[in-house]
């Protein structure tokens, strides 16, 4: 089994905090202290909240600030396009924000989130290959709205 640690540098640890708590992830303090915070997304995901200045040790080379350049889009798949539309709007309230428009392709929907510090964070939902064959074989007029 895989763990993944995903390290995002924040210039406010305690607002960074209750924005990933907004969206629902679990808080753990044992990998927490005053210079970062730990969120599990899930059993084998976790985000690692570092603040700037302690983020820089790690490396030499400069920290982007992501409110003017992307250096990573991480994402998330959902269960359903509603669940998309939900984390977008639990962030949006936590003071996130979202770049673009919803992106349908038919087969997968998409939304864009902007974390505080200017992250970027994706929820997706694609269709199951298993429901996209039984649309494939319906006539197109039935496809329409796919």
């Amino acid at each position: 089994m895989t763990n993944v640690f995903i390290s995002l540098p924040t210039s406010d640890l305690e607002r960074a905090k209750a924005f990933y708590g907004a969206l629902g992830c679990e808080f753990r303090p044992d990998f927490s202290d005053e210079n970062g915070t730990c969120f599990a997304w899930d059993d084998n995901v976790f985000l690692m909240l570092i603040t700037r200045e302690f983020f820089a040790t790690f490396t030499d080379k400069p920290i982007v600030d992501p409110h003017t350049a992307v250096q990573v889009s991480i994402n998330f798949s959902r269960d359903s396009r509603e669940d998309v539309d939900a984390m977008v709007a639990k962030g949006v309230a936590a003071g996130g924000t979202e770049p673009q428009p919803a992106q349908d392709y038919g087969f997968m929907y998409m939304r864009d989130l902007n974390d505080p510090d200017g992250n970027a964070l994706g929820f997706l939902y694609s269709v199951p290959e298993d429901a996209r064959q039984d649309a494939d074989a319906q006539p197109a007029t039935q496809n329409a709205g796919v």
